[in-house]
């Protein structure tokens, strides 16, 4: 759910998310956090990735009943002895396997299995760690990384464990363990998490046509004259751009689809625009006013992540607020 719900959405995706079944929900943020549990109500566990963050942030893990995600000796301290006065507080114990960022070293979590009043107050609910290179099956960091987290979970109180990411999932039963951790799986990105088939798109992105001009001679399009267009050529401009997070490296690679017909981003993307050759739609098929499939069934969040040279999971979490949104499923419409 971080990065509010990977663009989507944190309150409506955990809305919908919840009403399907899920009770176990992970954020980034104490704020992100605290706008979940808002969404959600009470039940759901909700588990903040990035830790406390600081010693003062305590009282508002216990008042909107979330459930830090332990990376440091100074976490452990100083949630144990918030679980030391409140009769027991709930925790995820994070492991660095091998990503570098987040987690007890192994060195910290050896010192942590050998003090055995560390974890007193803390009631650990499943001992984590994040795979490196996931989207790659063949690897040899993912059998690296399983063996070392079985090594360090050997030496500390027993619990539940946690390893696999979307990608993580598609490595196999081997790295499931008793919780996986899907995130831009759930929102359509196959690509990068190296899914064995497409994953069905949940999104879908769409750009209102400003204008369409048929151009009377060989002209350039947009900032920089990159791009030459033939006389005849009919341009649609989209009201969207940069600052919507339709990336710039989508100037004269990006695709979207106009009634039916791949079409190509013509010029340089601006800050509000972006100009599409529409040249192959048939005239009486479009017009101002109509949208233009920016994402869609034919044309994926991975298709366009592609083009921009990036990951889906950048194109998602780049979704501007000026979008519309429209949610639709279930009881929503």
């Amino acid at each position: 759910m971080k990065a509010d719900g990977y663009g989507t959405g944190l309150s409506q995706a955990g809305d919908a998310l919840t009403r399907a079944g899920c009770r176990f929900f992970f954020v980034a943020t104490i704020d992100e956090g605290v706008t979940l549990r808002t969404a959600i109500g009470a039940t759901p566990k909700i588990y903040v990735l990035n830790g406390l963050m600081s010693n003062d942030t305590v009282k508002d893990f216990a008042e909107f009943r979330l459930a830090p995600v332990l990376n440091s000796p100074g976490d452990i301290a100083a949630w144990a002895e918030h679980g030391r006065a409140a009769g027991g507080a709930s925790a995820i114990l994070a492991l660095d396997t091998g990503m570098r960022r987040l987690g007890l070293t192994p060195a910290e979590a050896n010192t942590i299995a050998r003090d055995t009043g560390a974890l007193d107050g803390v009631a650990v609910d499943y001992v984590m760690s994040h795979l490196a290179c996931a989207e790659d099956a063949g690897h040899p960091m993912n059998r690296q990384q399983r063996g070392l987290f079985d090594e360090l979970r050997a030496a500390l109180p027993p619990a539940p464990a946690s390893l696999a990411n979307s990608g993580g999932i598609f490595l196999g039963p081997d790295f499931h363990y008793d919780l996986c951790r899907p995130g831009a799986a759930l929102y359509g990105v196959s690509r990068s998490t190296r899914a064995p088939k497409d994953i069905k798109q949940v999104i879908g992105l769409k750009g209102k046509i400003l204008q369409i001009r048929v151009v009377d001679s060989e002209s350039t399009v947009g900032y920089g004259a990159s791009q030459s267009v033939p006389a005849g050529s009919r341009l649609a401009t989209v009201a969207a751009g940069y600052a919507d997070g339709y990336l710039r490296s989508l100037g004269n690679h990006g695709h979207g689809y106009a009634a039916g017909v791949k079409v190509p981003v013509v010029g340089r993307v601006s800050m509000d625009l972006i100009t599409f050759d529409i040249s192959a739609v048939p005239p009486h098929a479009i017009g101002t006013g109509d949208d233009i499939d920016m994402i869609c069934e034919q044309h994926t969040v991975d298709d366009l992540a592609e083009e921009a040279g990036t990951i889906g999971y950048e194109i998602l979490t780049a979704l501007g607020r000026r979008y519309a949104r429209h949610y639709i499923g279930g009881d929503q419409s």
